[in-house]
């Protein structure tokens, strides 16, 4: 082998990735044993062939895998590693969704002696419903834990549910089986919600009580679930909405065809273009016929550019058969709403055009 093509342990190691400790762990574990070892003093050398089979155990180690399916992994074929792969990650995924509700239900039995404020009550599945159309607009942003939460907002007019990760905004407002005890405004985790979800859908009626922490979900026969409230300022959405104004355009196009034709769009970002009697889904630059769909059109012809992931979640949440967008403008927000059924408002940010 070509000396020019060894380098020792040290250089190795910050060519992979990987500690010298570790290398040594994985070359008497059999995994990546050195390309040549010096009789005299026992010190490595590695061969520059051998990086990519360290970057992938690095990377297999990186997600907990253990030494023994990293070595199946290391010596399968593509498709078999692959599937090694995916049901490594199923059951860590598994075990993480069971520490969540360990972990709800100890915080539960630890706040069981704390006393709670009745905030509303309110119909399982419509409230899970609600909250799993929301959620879609959170997002995991470093620095501002709060988009990664629902903000839930009770007084005299309803029960609203509001969350954004800069792009869209999502408000849903719920009539309360019991009209609201007294007005609380908050914002609850995420990811308490999303465990919470089953039980909620399975309960009639789901009674939310304030605590110190978060808020109490009360569920007969299911027990309680406790959701944190998050700290920070949630952003103020009456602002944006009301700064809006009245559209220029409005379209009013089927749901199914529309998220078809999101679904089918090749590319990352899109136009949309209403004009009278139709809107077309085009590639981003607006040429060529694209997908054009029937829909009720009032207003001026509009071409308005989106990224897929903000639009299609924004189409996809919609109630009804039916979308209703407000436009206004090929840089300002539209407007999602469905045609009977107003209390979901989602708005998207359209993107630039290319340059």
């Amino acid at each position: 082998m070509p000396t020019s093509e060894l380098m020792p342990i040290g250089v190795f190691a910050r060519r992979c990735g990987l500690t010298a400790s570790a290398l040594r762990f994985y070359a008497d574990s059999g995994l990546l044993p050195p390309a040549e070892t010096d009789p005299s003093s026992g010190y490595r050398y590695y061969h520059t062939d051998q990086l990519e089979r360290a970057d992938l155990l690095r990377r297999l180690r990186g997600i907990a895998m253990p030494l023994a399916t990293v070595e199946r992994v290391l010596g399968s074929a593509p498709d078999e590693a692959a599937r090694l792969v995916d049901e490594h990650a199923a059951r860590i995924a598994g075990e993480a969704a069971d520490t969540l509700r360990r972990a709800a239900a100890l915080r539960t039995a630890l706040g069981a002696a704390v006393p709670g404020t009745p905030i509303a009550a309110l119909k399982g599945p419509v409230l899970a419903d609600a909250v799993e159309q929301v959620l879609t607009a959170t997002a995991h942003e470093p620095g501002l834990p709060v988009l990664a939460g629902l903000r839930l907002e009770a007084g005299p007019e309803g029960v609203s549910l509001i969350a954004t990760d800069r792009y869209r905004l999502s408000v849903r407002t719920l009539a309360p089986t019991e009209p609201a005890d007294r007005a609380w405004a908050g914002t609850l985790h995420g990811d308490d919600l999303r465990a919470a979800l089953g039980e909620v859908r399975r309960s009639t009626l789901v009674r939310l009580e304030a605590t110190p922490h978060g808020v109490r979900l009360r569920m007969a026969g299911r027990g309680d679930r406790l959701c944190r409230q998050l700290p920070g300022e949630f952003p103020d959405h009456r602002p944006v909405l009301a700064s809006l104004g009245g559209p220029t355009t409005r379209a009013t196009v089927a749901k199914a065809p529309f998220l078809r034709a999101l679904e089918d769009h090749p590319g990352e970002r899109l136009a949309l273009r209403v004009a009278d009697g139709g809107v077309s889904v085009l590639p981003a630059d607006g040429a060529g016929s694209g997908v054009r769909l029937p829909a009720a059109v009032t207003g001026e012809e509009l071409c308005v550019r989106f990224g897929l992931t903000t639009l299609h979640p924004a189409v996809s949440t919609a109630l009804g058969p039916d979308v209703m967008l407000d436009l206004r403008g090929p840089d300002r927000p539209v407007t999602l709403r469905s045609a009977d059924g107003g209390d979901l408002t989602t708005l998207a940010m359209p993107v630039p055009p290319l340059p």
